[in-house]
């Protein structure tokens, strides 16, 4: 009668040994094994945030089994977790997650630089909201003398070193990493080829970079850089004043609504109505085509532009001082009626 109360106790403590495997067992495959996400998504993880709140940053959407990935994570002691941009892949394990974080194993991020880039403050906010950066850390460094130093720019000519493009960054970065990026593609665009041609315009890069800032200010119609920056530079050819106004609304930090004959009494070396030559540095970020345009200007005999009366955004070049003033009239009556008809 023991022997059968024993073998009886020995049954079951084995079916329940059986079971509690096949539970735990099933557990750790349904954790470290079995896919649980049901497509990509992307996790920002932010200094500071614990497991919870990773958690909950995980959509409910792309989880199949929720008591799984709560129960790996679990485990994820603060101190183990690393910010960073990741990408939780579909057909991944619960395991993954705790794993990729406490690894830092970190998927790039696009940082896009482009449009009108004209004031400091506006570039920091633009790469601050594509990375962990805070602004100020980014415009900091753009006005950091010792820094930019290292790459041959300052904060005066710091908008030269600023090459619009899309890069691949890792969301942590430090903006070292950011300029370090800038510097590779302001190099690779000064081929031998641009610095004969920016030689034969008597420029040196940095100047390049001058004018062509000006161009892309005065028009956002890229097939007329090349005859915007052939005025420019038939300008500083025969030694005239540039006379451009995207200069004075620099001036003005850009927050005038429209350049006045009052406005162009400021006193300030970027102020080309009083002062001839180029300016001391770029007064906005120059782009590809506007730097092209001017290692490629058109040939002509123009001196003078003024928008055009149809209303386009195109402009009216003219050789004269007097045919200019054809034209700005013109634009000028066209500017009334469009404003009387309002």
């Amino acid at each position: 009668m023991i022997m059968k109360t024993w073998k009886l106790a020995a049954l079951i403590a084995a079916l329940v040994a059986i079971v509690a495997v096949g539970i735990f067992g099933g557990r750790w495959y349904g954790d470290n094994r079995k896919s649980n996400f049901s497509k990509d998504t992307e996790l920002f993880v932010y200094p500071g945030m614990e497991a919870s709140l990773l958690l909950k940053a995980i959509p409910d959407s792309v989880v199949l089994r929720r008591r799984s990935l709560e129960r790996v994570m679990r485990d994820l002691p603060p101190e183990q977790i690393r910010p960073g941009h990741y990408v939780i892949e579909k057909g991944k394990p619960s395991i993954y997650v705790p794993r990729m974080i406490r690894a830092g194993w970190q998927t790039p991020v696009k940082l896009v630089l482009s449009g009108t880039m004209r004031q400091k403050g506006g570039i920091a906010r633009k790469i601050s909201n594509q990375m962990m950066m805070d602004s100020s850390e980014v415009a900091a460094a753009l006005d950091d003398r010792d820094l930019l130093a290292t790459y041959g720019f300052n904060p005066t000519n710091v908008f030269s070193l600023i090459m619009p493009d899309t890069y691949e960054v890792y969301w942590t970065d430090p903006m070292k990493v950011v300029l370090d990026k800038q510097k590779a593609a302001y190099d690779a665009f000064w081929t031998e080829e641009n610095l004969k041609k920016a030689a034969a315009q008597g420029l040196s890069q940095k100047e390049v970079s001058v004018v062509a800032s000006i161009v892309k200010a005065e028009s956002n119609h890229e097939p007329e850089y090349p005859s915007i920056a052939g005025v420019y530079l038939n300008r500083l050819h025969q030694g005239m004043k540039l006379q451009a106004d995207p200069t004075v609304a620099f001036c003005f930090d850009y927050t005038l609504n429209r350049v006045l004959y009052k406005h162009l009494e400021v006193d300030s070396p970027y102020n080309t109505y009083r002062y001839e030559g180029l300016p001391p540095g770029p007064i906005c970020v120059p782009d590809r085509a506007s730097l092209e345009a001017v290692l490629n200007p058109d040939r002509h005999g123009y001196l003078f532009f003024c928008a055009s009366a149809a209303m386009d955004g195109t402009h009216k070049f003219a050789v004269t001082a007097a045919e200019h003033g054809r034209n700005a009239r013109e634009f000028q009556r066209a500017l009334d009626a469009r404003r009387s008809s309002r």
